[in-house]
């Protein structure tokens, strides 16, 4: 299944704003700044990107339910495999 590139304009900006936060962990650790501080932000990183590929999967479940054969065309193993790999 296909995601439809309209309903992914929030995952963008959200992985466009995790791609920022990750440029200033690089700089932070080019710096030579505050553990914690560098950790806060890769902590941040991480979270933008969990949350992103939650709403990717989501959406892909909403598209087959709607799209597919209702909750029975749903592959479950599959769904549960992805969500999964996030955890």
């Amino acid at each position: 299944m296909e995601l439809d590139p309209t309903k992914m304009t929030p995952v963008v900006n959200r992985i466009k704003r995790a791609q920022g936060q990750l440029a200033g962990v690089l700089r932070l650790l080019e710096e030579g700044r505050d553990c914690e501080d560098v950790v806060t932000q890769l902590a941040a990183v991480s979270k933008a990107l969990d949350r992103a590929g939650f709403a990717i999967v989501a959406s892909g479940l909403q598209q087959c339910l709607v799209e597919g054969d209702g909750i029975d065309g749903v592959d479950v193993k599959k769904m549960e495999k992805l969500f999964l790999s996030l955890a």
